[in-house]
């Protein structure tokens, strides 16, 4: 009888671990995934691999095409660029409970807002670039207190922006550009806080604790008012308080106050110049054409830089194609200095791995925290394309960083362009130059495509920023480091903060890397190194824009070209250099709504040859370049917008 309840109670025991097994028990994430797949339209072939017998991850890498892996884990879906369309099938989803983020930008999605805050742990959600449409509700992101990133532009959202985004304490970046929104601005309390609401239907002051945004940010909202927009009319009451102040208050009293904060600002400056003085003067290499000419730097170690045993942390290796290396081995290789610039230096450091590595490092890159850097490196180290540069790992700490890519053989494009040469080394003729810019466009255009929620793309372009292979095949380098560099030091010596429309509106676009482009291009054909771009802040635009005009206003023949061009393949090749300049020349327009986008620019590109050919007038008659044979450059020809 005992021995009957004995297994009587086993059987309850067993049966009820049964139930609570599979009440709570949890699919596999591949099944979880395979459904969702189920509900999109034109996964078939976009996702082709997903496949229940292969493991979804391996290290920080994915198996499965469009996830995003952590250590082996499963993190993220970015799902961008596949031409997707359906529904977004956020019941299935919210069963993956390691599920942090979520990217459909550059798709096809139709419909209403997805109800993400029913996956409470999501820190990014990403659906920029699709058809999304209606009205958001306030309680959208309701306890959604893990969320870090809402990236909503291009779609088609209307109503008011939600106040349940004042609740979460950890927004560091909301980007609702190009949609239909209305109402005011909500009065945001983050602190660390980038906001782009530029062309919706927003109306009323901006709340005081964003005046800081930059104008581009609210750009299109044309009864926005309010710094950094132009200043709200002031109420009669308003006004009538200002003037009781302003009665108020004796011209004795200040008269004093500003004496005094003269007086104490003297003394502040006074001390400061006294203990300048008696520091140790630092020494600091400018990024100039100079430099290329240096004798051959001799090598040291890496950690002479600053790096030894002490410094915790690890590579963190971000491609699977090469093979991996220590820290402690980097730090005791010997290093040859390449160049020294305003983001810091960069080495050759010889490992036994077979070709030596670059190591750039960088100072002034610590806008972004820790978990934030370590995607945005990821992102790039997914990047493949025969004209990028590919980083192959990254070094974090709070104060200095490491990239490390690999060598580029031939250097960069500048050191070509201006750098000593042996007595049997040529110079670039048409035919390299040429290569060079087609692969240049090609390269930023992959960019644009891969990285569509970043306004620039590249952000630094310019011929120091791009390297030589073995066979002068160019890859671009420092780029898409924007949203990682200290703000203002990117304002100070960014290319992209250069241009015609940062200057006159503190505006960037999509075309403003068009614009560094024209200028690489006017740089190539001409020879001629556009020296402001070694001028800090807004100052060098002006003389920027006088160095284009002056490529073109000084009634040139074929003589604007660079003569270490060989003389015999330019003689029969300047009709197609001419065609190259007035596509530098339509990249390079002063007013963003008549510059060429990339597209239009990479197509022409892509049509010039290395010799003259049969010019056609269709052209013309398709209202684009009228392209002109003749060896004679007029003013007429080369005439564009300067609002400089």
């Amino acid at each position: 009888m005992a021995s009957s309840a004995r297994n009587h109670h086993y059987f309850l025991i067993v049966l009820l671990a049964m139930i609570l097994s599979s009440s709570s028990g949890q699919e596999p994430e591949s099944t979880i995934l395979l459904k969702f797949k189920s509900s999109l339209e034109n996964a078939t072939s976009s996702l082709g691999n997903w496949d229940s017998k292969v493991q979804l991850c391996k290290g920080n890498f994915s198996n499965w095409k469009g996830l995003i892996c952590y250590n082996g884990k499963f993190t993220g879906l970015q799902l961008e660029s596949m031409g997707l369309s359906g529904t977004l099938d956020i019941d299935t989803l919210s069963q993956l409970t390691s599920l942090r983020t979520i990217s459909v930008m550059n798709n096809n999605f139709e419909g209403p807002f997805p109800d993400v805050k029913k996956i409470g742990g999501l820190r990014g959600v990403y659906l920029s670039n699709n058809r999304f449409s209606g009205e958001l509700p306030d309680d959208a992101f309701a306890g959604m207190k893990s969320i870090r990133r809402i990236f909503l532009a291009n779609n088609r959202f209307t109503g008011k922006i939600p106040t349940s985004l004042l609740g979460i304490p950890k927004l560091v970046e909301l980007q609702l550009q190009d949609n239909q929104f209305d109402g005011s601005i909500p009065a945001f309390t983050q602190q660390v806080f980038q906001l782009n609401v530029a062309n919706n239907r927003l109306e009323g002051p901006i709340p005081a604790q964003l005046s800081s945004q930059s104008l581009s940010s609210f750009a299109g909202n044309v009864n926005l008012c309010g710094k950094p927009m132009p200043a709200c009319p002031a109420s009669r009451e308003e006004q009538g308080n200002t003037s009781k102040n302003k009665k108020g208050i004796p011209i004795v009293a200040i008269i004093l106050a500003v004496i005094g904060g003269l007086l104490l600002a003297a003394i502040i400056i006074a001390l400061f110049l006294l203990r300048r003085q008696r520091k140790r003067p630092s020494q600091y290499e400018k990024s100039s054409v100079k430099n290329l000419n240096k004798s051959e730097p001799k090598k040291r170690p890496l950690r002479e830089d600053k790096y030894g045993r002490s410094e915790k942390g690890k590579l963190y290796f971000v491609r699977r194609d090469r093979e991996k290396f220590d820290l402690e081995d980097l730090l005791r290789a010997p290093a040859e200095v390449l160049g020294s610039g305003s983001f810091g230096s960069t080495y050759k450091a010889d490992l036994n791995i077979g070709k030596p590595i670059a190591v750039r490092r960088f100072r002034q890159m610590s806008n972004m925290g820790k978990e934030d850097f370590h995607v945005h490196m990821r992102r790039l180290g997914k990047l493949s394309h025969p004209n990028i540069l590919p980083l192959v790992a990254f070094y974090y700490t709070r104060e200095e960083k490491l990239l490390v890519t690999d060598f580029a053989e031939n250097g960069s494009l500048a050191s070509q362009l201006y750098g000593k040469r042996g007595p049997k080394q040529p110079s670039l003729d048409w035919p390299s130059r040429l290569k060079i810019i087609k692969g240049i466009a090609r390269g930023l255009a992959y960019l644009y495509k891969e990285l569509p929620t970043l306004t620039l793309p590249h952000g630094h372009l310019k011929s120091s920023n791009v390297v030589l292979d073995h066979s002068f095949e160019p890859l671009l380098a420092d780029y898409a480091l924007v949203p990682v560099i200290n703000k203002d030091h990117a304002k100070q010596f960014m290319v992209a903060y250069k241009s015609p429309e940062y200057m006159q509106n503190e505006r960037l676009t999509r075309k403003t890397d068009v614009w560094s482009l024209g200028i690489l291009i006017l740089e190539l054909l001409t020879g001629r190194f556009p020296a402001n771009y070694l001028k800090q802040g807004k100052g060098a635009n002006a003389d920027l824009a006088a160095w284009v005009n002056s490529v073109v206003r000084e009634e040139w023949t074929g003589e604007v070209f660079d003569k270490d061009m060989n003389t015999k393949t330019k003689h029969n090749s300047e009709g197609e250099m001419l065609k190259l300049l007035k596509i530098g020349m339509c990249c390079c327009e002063m007013d963003v709504g008549r510059r060429w986008d990339l597209r239009e620019a990479l197509e022409k590109i892509e049509e010039l040859k290395e010799r003259d050919t049969e010019y056609s007038s269709n052209y013309a008659s398709e209202g684009e370049i009228n392209y002109s044979s003749s060896k004679a450059i007029s003013d007429e020809d080369f005439s564009f917008t300067n609002k400089g």
